[in-house]
């Protein structure tokens, strides 16, 4: 898998998810065997560009490349600006966002909105490649397969985009209308494979080894890209990549093995954000984390309480090596799989 002038690992990609794909997140997952992992968008408004939010969504310290940054925004100047802008912080890959379907950002007719305005859209991505040209940076295209039902587009817009010189593109078979609902469909997704000359990437309910098979084979798309199945379960992209491999399921990880990268990710996001706000922001990802294990929502519920790093470190520590006593206790059910404990519902 190549985007421009960088040869990625494979082909199992991170897809860019406001408040998620931060960076100890996107770290987490290459460490799980990702790919590749694009930021959450970075606003084009220079007003904010100084803001703390936008400051740690542009934070990539010590990230392996190559570093991609998507933008979102409604003028052609402003988006060009924000190109520049991130890729003199360190960008590698630009991302065009036109797939949010999030009714604040639609309602300002950006992310997913975009696609109503075709002329908009090609200009915006006209403006964006002849910023990113000069510096060497690809751009891509993240969209949807359209705004509505009745009106699907990806097709035209990935061919215009190609022809404007974009890289690659993203298509989550889903429309904007759809949001997050309903199912996602591949149809337009292999339309758009079978058009373009450059890679084309299918997102949207990519969660399972076997249903990343699937998408890969109907739709011919170059890659697949993982949103909110990696969230409390970072460890999807490798259980797909050793299933494409061999077609064998890898085994899932064991409970010492989740608590180490858990604590890990914690520490690093409380760096990132700071206590007050990483202690907060923590929750969701703990909660992802457990939401299927043995008395996970009791445990949601007490850890949603506390208020230090120290307090919420320790209390996942010890929910942890609780289960992890109770697993040795039972000697057959050794992994965090939640079909590996299906009959046990208290907590440990």
């Amino acid at each position: 898998m190549q985007i421009g002038p960088y040869a990625l690992p494979n082909n199992l990609f991170v897809a860019p998810m406001a408040g998620v794909t931060d960076r100890p997140f996107r770290q987490l997952c290459r460490h799980f065997g990702a790919g590749y992992a694009v930021s959450e968008m970075v606003t084009s408004r220079p007003d904010l560009w100084a803001s703390l939010k936008t400051s740690r969504r542009a934070n990539h310290e010590g990230e392996p490349g190559p570093i991609a940054v998507q933008i979102a925004g409604t003028e052609a100047q402003m988006m060009a600006d924000a190109a520049r802008y991130n890729i003199d912080r360190g960008a590698q890959i630009i991302d065009i966002n036109m797939g949010c379907p999030a009714k604040k950002v639609c309602n300002k007719w950006a992310g997913s909105a975009l696609m109503q305005d075709e002329p908009l859209a090609l200009e915006i991505i006209g403006a964006v490649v002849e910023a990113a040209l000069p510096h060497g940076v690809p751009v891509t295209l993240k969209m949807r397969t359209g705004w509505c039902d009745a009106e699907k587009n990806a097709l035209s817009l990935a061919l215009a985009a190609e022809s404007a010189g974009v890289q690659m593109v993203t298509v989550h078979g889903r429309t904007r209308e759809q949001g997050y609902k309903g199912l996602a469909e591949y149809d337009t997704v292999a339309t758009v494979k079978a058009a373009l000359k450059i890679p084309v990437v299918a997102n949207g309910d990519i969660d399972s080894p076997e249903k990343a098979r699937d998408v890969l084979k109907f739709t011919g798309a170059d890659a697949v890209m993982v949103g909110r199945a990696a969230q409390g379960s970072p460890w999807i992209f490798r259980e797909i990549a050793h299933f494409l491999a061999t077609g064998t399921h890898l085994a899932p990880p064991l409970v010492a093995e989740v608590r180490r990268a858990l604590l890990e990710h914690l520490q690093d996001h409380y760096g990132l954000y700071g206590e007050y706000t990483g202690v907060r922001s923590a929750r969701k990802h703990i909660a992802w984390y457990v939401r299927t294990l043995p008395g996970g929502d009791a445990f949601r519920e007490h850890m949603n309480t506390l208020e230090t790093a120290v307090q919420q470190l320790a209390a996942v520590a010890a929910y942890l090596d609780g289960l992890a006593e109770l697993m040795e206790r039972l000697p057959q059910r050794q992994s965090l799989h939640p079909e590996a404990c299906p009959d046990l519902e208290t907590t440990p």
